[in-house]
């Protein structure tokens, strides 16, 4: 049996396998969780640090119970999930003597969720399974699961939240289905295809109970279900964004500060408009008495976002799925089925926006919330995945035609994982008596049109700059961490010194093997870059 956490940058999901039904259902945790009479049990991801030194926190639906959200307050944190692992940090408060980073909301955020877990569902000590948007790089997966670890979970998964909505809907033999993750923090494209084996079975083929025992599949020669992901796509763009426009918007037309309230007020005609033509809120200034009604229509509020080109960065990211599909033979017309998941996925321009592109009766919209979650359980109940790397991994050299620092491909995107056979570098000294060598390895993003990250006081804001870019994220750029290779004795120029392995396991992390072939022994074997010292 298994738990799966949805933690999501707005709202997060749980999930658990109820073996009397043998279907899944969604967790609700006391003090914790939202619940209203259209959505399923969903937890705020909000944090209020009462004490940074003792790590006591207020989280999810407690913070909105005592209005912890509605003032200007350094200790409030919301939209905390987009800064872990980011390059871009910007706001980080220091509270009680000590700076509180976003790595930290987030683990004070998780290890009450998995402490309750583990007082009603003893099982989530022994295997979880968490969602990762498609965009994420190997710093947040490593910082998960180094959460899970402080916490004795003997096993993590982890899966791509895209390919887990396919799951979630529960569709049938051989679809090809484009998912359109679309949340609070991120858009995330992922075109997928589900498997089962001979005899056209669809229904969970056991459970995977502890490490190293074979699943109820393995043991009855079952073949399992698969599910392939074709292509993959992602930004940085999602319903806090929204938020954060339709709040500025408000300022500009009637002289409204931003704050956390006016946000919150923003995020409630959004919602509003999800299901009706026209929205409305009353806003009133403590200080000044004066009250304000805030009104949006859909046309105003279709407005607004094609003013930040948000319509044209999901043609982008369209475009980047279909042309991946195209590669693999799969045409438009191939798509069976469109799943859209995600709170932002509900506003009706998304969904005018998807039907541009595919006829209504192939668009599914009906589970937006839980379909992830659920989903994700499937890989604890013999379903097998096979995925492919969305980022590439490289190292960095010195591009003298261009007088700067650019980066050499080793692993491309598109490779599948986990890797059979690793790829080799040789290198040599460049000096005389060289004590060491160093390389620095990032893992590189898709190049597409550069969107600026940065804070505006403790608001995240995404800006669309129009040049084609890179990302990247070094993973060993630190003092310690460059060294991979201490010589002894020292190098010369003139020859290959050592021999560097690069490959990727089943997890999707980045490992290395050195090995001196001056020396004739191993320097580093196995090591994840990530923690490389």
């Amino acid at each position: 049996m298994g738990i799966a956490i949805d933690f999501g940058t707005s709202n997060t999901v749980i999930a658990r396998w109820n073996r009397a039904t043998q279907h899944p259902e969604t967790l609700s945790l006391p003090g914790l969780t939202y619940k209203s009479g259209q959505n399923p049990p969903l937890i705020p991801s909000l944090v209020y640090v009462e004490d940074a030194t003792k790590g006591q926190v207020v989280l999810g639906q407690s913070v909105r119970d005592r209005a912890l959200d509605l003032a200007t307050d350094s200790r409030f944190f919301r939209n905390f999930k987009r800064g872990i692992g980011a390059p871009v940090q910007g706001f980080l408060p220091e509270l009680d003597g000590q700076v509180v980073s976003f790595e930290q909301v987030g683990q004070w955020f998780l290890t009450q969720i998995i402490q309750q877990l583990k007082a009603i569902a003893p099982e989530a000590g022994e295997s979880l399974v968490f969602t990762v948007p498609v965009d994420s790089f190997e710093t947040y997966r490593l910082w998960l699961g180094r959460v899970c670890e402080s916490l004795q979970v003997e096993q993590v998964r982890m899966l791509d939240e895209p390919t887990a909505a396919a799951l979630g809907y529960g569709l049938t033999n051989r679809q090809t289905l484009l998912v359109i993750d679309f949340g609070g923090g991120t858009l995330d494209l992922s075109l997928v295809q589900l498997d089962v084996g001979a005899g056209g079975q669809t229904r969970p083929l056991g459970f995977i109970l502890k490490w190293g025992q074979k699943s109820f599949a393995e043991e009855s020669g079952q073949k399992p279900k698969v599910a392939r992901v074709l292509a993959k796509a992602g930004q940085n763009l999602g319903g806090s964004d929204i938020d954060n426009w339709l709040a500025d918007y408000f300022g500009s037309t009637q002289g409204l500060p931003v704050t956390p309230l006016t946000i919150r007020l923003a995020e409630r005609l959004k919602i509003q408009l999800s299901l009706q033509t026209q929205a409305q809120e009353v806003y009133f200034n403590d200080e000044t008495f004066e009250s304000y009604e805030l009104q949006l229509n859909h046309a105003q509020f279709e407005d607004i976002l094609k003013q930040h080109h948000f319509f044209d960065r999901l043609d982008d990211c369209m475009a980047q799925v279909l042309q991946q599909g195209r590669r693999q033979g799969l045409q438009i017309d191939d798509i069976d089925a469109v799943l859209l998941v995600g709170g932002t996925a509900q506003i009706p321009a998304v969904q005018q926006w998807v039907q541009q592109y595919f006829p209504p009766e192939k668009v599914r919209c009906e589970r937006p919330f839980e379909a992830i979650a659920q989903g994700a359980l499937q890989l604890s109940q013999g379903v097998e995945l096979k995925d492919f790397l969305y980022h590439s991994y490289g190292i960095r050299y010195w591009d003298r035609r261009n007088n700067c620092h650019s980066w050499h491909p080793l692993i491309r995107a598109g490779q599948a994982y986990p890797m059979n056979n690793p790829v080799e570098l040789l290198l040599g000294a460049s000096l005389d008596d060289q004590p060491s060598i160093e390389l620095i390895i990032g893992e590189l993003g898709a190049e597409a049109e550069q969107t600026e990250v940065y804070f505006d006081g403790d608001r995240l804001v995404t800006r669309r700059l129009g040049a084609a870019q890179t990302q990247v994220q070094p993973l060993n750029d630190r003092e310690g961490a460059r060294s991979i290779a201490k010589l002894d004795p020292p190098g010369h120029p003139g020859s290959d010194r050592i021999k560097v392995l690069f490959w990727v396991d089943d997890q999707r992390f980045l490992r290395i093997t050195v090995e001196d072939l001056l020396a004739l022994r191993t320097l580093l074997e196995n090591q994840p870059v990530v923690q490389l010292s």
